[in-house]
């Protein structure tokens, strides 16, 4: 150890003459340590919530999406292709339409998904419709006499709606029938299978599910889809994937990949954690003033011994180092105690969820926990070089003493 950090580890234990030096080093590392465990469990904490939101998204939604400028008829030939393609895992075709949904004790407005019942579950994780099926059988007598298709609602669409399972329900849409007078609203009763919960309500108040075969009937596109969902081994390689697959299709297949269809909704919950790690920073940079104001206090309390110091022959560069490693030892110890709690604390949320969230207002119950390392890197690494800047200014003073007039007056 050489002689700077020797005498810096001296002063920071050695009881000082003036007891406040002491109590403000104590707070000085008291306010790193609040200010590092109350970040990482905030960070953690949003960490949490963008991974759970990103899998519930991504058990309604494809990772990648196949759409073509056109009619898209001929598709069974492009899903074999695109089951070759490395980094695919699963295809299934779509048909996607805004349609009106009519009960006999409601109207909504909804997005019809018509779904290949046999390869949709591949892709669509996050979706129970098992419930559908090619046969039109429905779940009353009436149903299966007139051999309506099935449909499967999500829960708060059919809330909405007042259905139950073996309820009927129309669908509107003006798709597909054209007459002298204009576009004429095509009407079709459905029999209702079953719900559907992904906790998130733009998903399960305006999502509706119908087979394949229904939608294109519904919608008079005999043979035809609106596009085909695939699903990634890798959902962070998504877009290269999707890069790969249109120089394997060429024009006019275009395709978007999970990242690009809900880039708003990510990019806001990324700005709201930068946010907030800026705002909780600021906790840090307090304490960041008491090691400043301890340090100074230091200095003028160690005259002295700065003086004799420098008349042995010590630098400037060498006192600069004294004070500046002793400011960096009482940061390192509060981003270490900070580190500790914040683990402990994440470990006890994530096992315990003893923090209950009220269920009318958010889709989960209780407090995600995600404690990524990266996280914990950027948040010690922030907190030292907060730490090192404060140590800046009394370390330059102390280094620019005059030993002759500090023995001298001291």
């Amino acid at each position: 150890m050489s002689f700077e950090y020797f005498i810096g580890t001296r002063y920071l234990k050695a009881k000082q003459k003036q007891s406040f030096i002491s109590m403000i080093t104590v707070l000085s590392v008291a306010g790193v340590t609040v200010g590092v465990m109350a970040l990482i469990v905030v960070i953690a904490v949003m960490s949490g919530f963008e991974d759970d939101m990103k899998s519930r998204i991504l058990g309604v939604e494809s990772h990648l999406v196949l759409m073509r400028h056109g009619t898209f008829s001929d598709y069974q030939p492009v899903i074999e292709r695109m089951e070759k393609v490395a980094g695919i895992e699963a295809v299934t075709p779509f048909i996607y339409s805004q349609v009106m949904l009519r009960s006999s004790h409601g109207v909504s407005g909804s997005v019809l998904r018509g779904i290949d019942p046999k390869s949709a579950p591949t892709v669509l994780k996050g979706v129970d419709i098992g419930a559908l099926s090619d046969q039109p059988a429905g779940s009353t007598q009436e149903a299966q006499e007139m051999h309506v298709p099935g449909i499967v609602l999500g829960k708060e669409l059919a809330r909405s709606l007042h259905v139950l399972k073996g309820d009927m329900v129309q669908v509107i849409t003006t798709k597909g029938m054209i007459s002298p007078i204009g576009h004429v609203p095509t009407m079709r009763r459905f029999v209702v299978k079953g719900y559907f919960e992904t906790g998130m309500y733009e998903y399960d108040g305006a999502m509706a599910y119908v087979t394949l075969k229904a939608a294109q009937k519904l919608l008079r596109m005999k043979g035809a889809i609106s596009g085909i969902e695939a699903r990634v081994t890798d959902i962070y390689k998504a877009r290269e994937v999707a890069e790969r697959l249109v120089e394997v299709l060429g024009y006019p297949y275009w395709v978007r990949d999970w990242m690009q269809m809900n880039r708003n909704l990510f990019s806001a919950l990324k700005l709201e954690k930068t946010v907030m790690f800026i705002i909780l920073a600021l906790i840090i940079l307090v304490a960041a003033f008491n090691i400043a104001s301890s340090l100074i206090m230091m200095v003028m309390e160690k005259t002295k011994d700065i003086a004799i110091l420098k008349a042995m022959g010590a630098t400037d560069g060498a006192i600069r180092k004294i004070f500046v490693f002793e400011g960096m030892l009482i940061g390192a110890i509060g981003t270490f105690l900070g580190g500790g709690i914040g683990f402990v604390l994440c470990a006890l949320l994530e096992k315990y969820k003893f923090i209950e969230l009220p269920g009318d207002v958010y889709y989960l119950t209780t407090l995600p926990v995600k404690l990524d390392v990266s996280d914990v890197v950027v948040i010690a690494l922030a907190a030292l070089a907060i730490c090192f800047l404060a140590t800046l200014y009394p370390a330059r003073q102390a280094s620019r003493l005059d030993p002759v007039e500090a023995i001298r007056y001291g």
